[in-house]
């Protein structure tokens, strides 16, 4: 059995998105600054493209800049709060501990422009406090920024409440949206934000493609210098087959999002549980306040990137907390953050459902993992420390 449980970090293109970027590839390939019939056709979808995304996520089209994915948008809106809090004497900027490295690197390079970053921490479940924020706010604060849904354990945050304590405050709010749009439903208003984040290759759209929602007055900094596209504000011929894809991609994951949610649920719950099995494991995040399809465990005694290769050649496509895997020693500061230490957090497993997951193929994960983890503990070093008592269990 073939199994791809890793949609959080990407997923396979819609069939609406593929005929959608194959037709404009052949239909609309012209470059929309063009001033010929051609350019102004591609032009024509490139502005139905902005006005749907406005539609979905309650914003107005001129508040939509189309960029080339997530890590750029969030790029763009640190770094543009960031100038403007400068020009008005504020340095101050505020975030979580368990925010996508796109915001935290980048928060690194203000940091060494003479901004003082306050992360702050979460509870053992995941979630960040909005009264924490309200309590961090300062009178230099420039910005505060939240992801929406953490894209490893899942975890749903306040991002309405947080929203309302920088309305209170008057600080410009941002939240990396990349893991909500398309599975959770985003109303800029409601959450009220001044900017947000996303990514078409995490709602089923094509990869090197997203936008950046912008509320009207909130001054923007170019990060791209150029031509005039976006509004002046990002330079670069605009991808029009990738953005009508990304549409065509987003309006169907909106419009199935009940339905999925609802098929998937009970699977990740069935993953849940089973897992739990497992002596000495424990699941990570809020088990209720999180995405439908996410399930991140760490089991005692193991390495997770043991675990990913042995699972991939059980058929199981997935991904580990840890970052070992892209050559770091260094284990999850996600995990980390909610209290795992480092020999657990190592040992770490992330499962992204897909829209299809099924309660047989949770069984095929549950029953491989069992045995891959059982194998792994056999000649553990670690794990033999942990039953003949030389080192306490943790989990």
């Amino acid at each position: 059995m073939k199994i791809y449980a890793d949609n959080a970090a990407t997923t396979k293109m819609s069939k609406p998105a593929i005929d959608t970027m194959l037709d404009y590839m052949e239909n609309y390939y012209g470059n929309p600054s063009s001033l010929y019939e051609l350019g102004q056709r591609a032009k024509e979808k490139l502005e139905e493209a902005r006005a749907e995304v406005a539609r979905i996520i309650n914003a107005q089209p001129r508040e939509i800049i189309f960029t080339s994915g997530g890590s750029e948008a969030d790029n763009q809106a640190l770094l543009s709060a960031a100038e403007y809090g400068r020009r008005k004497g504020k340095l101050h900027i505020i975030s979580t501990a368990i925010e996508h490295h796109a915001i935290l690197h980048t928060l690194r390079k203000l940091e060494k422009q003479g901004f003082e970053v306050t992360l702050l921490p979460v509870d053992e479940s995941g979630i960040v406090k909005a009264q924490d924020v309200e309590n961090a706010i300062r009178e230099d604060t420039a910005l505060v920024t939240v992801m929406t849904v953490n894209n490893e354990i899942g975890t749903i945050q306040p991002v309405a409440e947080i929203g309302a304590v920088c309305r209170r405050h008057g600080v410009i709010f941002h939240t990396d949206a990349v893991q909500a749009v398309g599975h959770l439903p985003v109303d800029v208003e409601a959450m009220q934000v001044d900017m947000l984040s996303a990514s078409a290759h995490k709602f089923h759209g094509p990869k090197g493609v997203g936008f950046l929602y912008v509320k009207k007055g909130m001054p923007l900094s170019n990060l791209i210098e150029g031509g005039a596209q976006e509004r002046g504000k990002r330079a670069g011929t605009e991808n029009v087959a990738g953005i009508g894809a990304m549409v065509a991609a987003l309006k169907e994951s909106v419009d199935k999002m009940d339905e999925v949610k609802a098929r998937i649920t009970p699977v990740r719950d069935h993953l849940i549980q089973g897992l739990s099995e497992i002596p000495h494991c424990a699941l990570n995040g809020d088990p209720g306040r999180r995405v439908y399809s996410n399930v991140n465990f760490c089991f005692e005694g193991i390495e997770g990137e043991s675990l990913l290769m042995l699972l991939d050649q059980k058929g199981i496509s997935a991904s580990s907390g840890s970052a070992c895997t892209s050559g770091s020693l260094d284990p999850s500061h996600v995990l980390l953050a909610i209290g795992r230490v480092h020999d657990v957090a190592h040992g770490s497993l992330r499962l992204s459902l897909g829209d299809d997951a099924t309660i047989e193929e949770a069984d095929y994960i549950i029953e491989a993992t069992k045995e891959v983890v059982a194998y792994l503990r056999g000649f553990s070093p670690v794990w033999r420390d942990l039953t003949t008592g030389k080192k306490p269990f943790i989990l």
